[in-house]
């Protein structure tokens, strides 16, 4: 199972992003675990995210969904800054 990490920027604070139950429904509902966050101290509106995904498939195909649009709406996310990076075995 691949080891995933999300960077972007939010234009909403970092407590409101940091708080918001959306990842945990979005990510949960395809099986997602060990979801960890992570704000960068430098620049409070970086943030990120690290996750263990099953199913990169399923992630791809739900990260093109309206509900993850309606979510990133909601945290903050700037959808445009967003970088997935995957772990490789090497």
């Amino acid at each position: 199972m691949p080891t995933v990490i999300g960077h972007h920027n939010i234009s909403k604070d970092t407590k409101h992003w940091l708080s918001s139950p959306k990842r945990k429904e979005l990510f949960g509902s395809l099986g997602i675990t060990n979801v960890r966050t992570f704000v960068d101290p430098q620049n409070p509106k970086r943030v990120a995210i690290m996750m263990d995904v099953p199913d990169m498939d399923k992630l791809a195909a739900m990260m093109q969904s309206k509900a993850a649009a309606d979510a990133m709406a909601h945290d903050g996310v700037v959808p445009e800054s967003l970088v997935i990076l995957v772990e490789t075995k090497g």
